[in-house]
């Protein structure tokens, strides 16, 4: 048994297969056209093998990787898109966590793709992107972000940090996104990612307007959603 399987993305042309024969299930995997790597896993029996194959096509169908041959891989052209909903979304999408602990590393992808993109699609990508860290702004938000969490108003809560919360959100993608506004039980606990505004202050560095950003500021920054919080706070 061979079956192959590839994932292509904004910023990925991959394939995976997975061969078995006998009581060895061997997998291979890389990026589409160049050399792959090969693992073979010896199993007790031809049936464990067979389950065990079958298992990891699971995994990687859960991953998004479709079945077949990969048709011919077009990189997206950047400087075509005019930034809208979507287009906000893939920029997001191409933030690297395998380069997790180097946050200009995490960035390096999406601020290369705004760098490609006119002058009016930056400033609707900050635009989208102070509107969604906005609608984050609740106070039932605020009091599921963990050990730090808003518990009143007498005692200390940083509005920084749940600024910097509210980015994970955002950085991990729509459909986190959505599933924590729709549920802030879901907001992730202890967890932060500042370095999502990095991709607004490149904006504010290549239009050369230092004040772009921070005239948002009364949008995005905490207790700023008047509707969303019971008290009237001070940032």
């Amino acid at each position: 048994m061979h079956r192959e399987f590839y994932f292509q993305s904004d910023n990925s042309n991959k394939v995976w297969s997975v061969t078995v024969k006998g009581s060895d299930c061997t997998t291979s995997w890389g990026k589409a056209g160049a050399a792959l790597r090969s693992k073979t896993k010896v199993a007790n029996t031809p049936d464990e093998a067979a389950k065990l194959a079958e298992k990891l096509i699971k995994e990687k169908l859960n991953e998004g990787y479709l079945e077949g041959q990969p048709p011919a891989y077009v990189a997206p052209d950047w400087s075509t898109m005019e930034m809208n909903e979507e287009v906000f979304w893939r920029v997001i999408g191409l933030l690297n966590w395998k380069k997790l602990g180097d946050d200009d590393a995490v960035c390096a992808p999406a601020v290369k793709a705004l760098s490609q993109m006119t002058n009016d699609s930056l400033l609707n990508f900050v635009k989208i992107l102070t509107e969604k860290l906005f609608l984050l702004d609740t106070e039932a938000h605020a009091r599921e972000i963990g050990q730090c969490a808003y518990i009143d108003e007498e005692n200390h809560f940083s509005v920084d940090l749940f600024l910097y919360a509210r980015c994970c959100v955002v950085a991990n993608g729509k459909e986190f996104f959505e599933a924590v506004l729709n549920d802030p039980k879901e907001f992730p606990k202890d967890m932060d990612f500042e370095a999502l505004l990095s991709l607004g202050y490149f904006v504010e560095e290549k239009i050369n307007d230092d004040e772009l950003f921070y005239s948002d500021k009364s949008s995005y920054e905490t207790f700023s959603n008047r509707e969303g919080w019971k008290i009237q706070g001070e940032s």
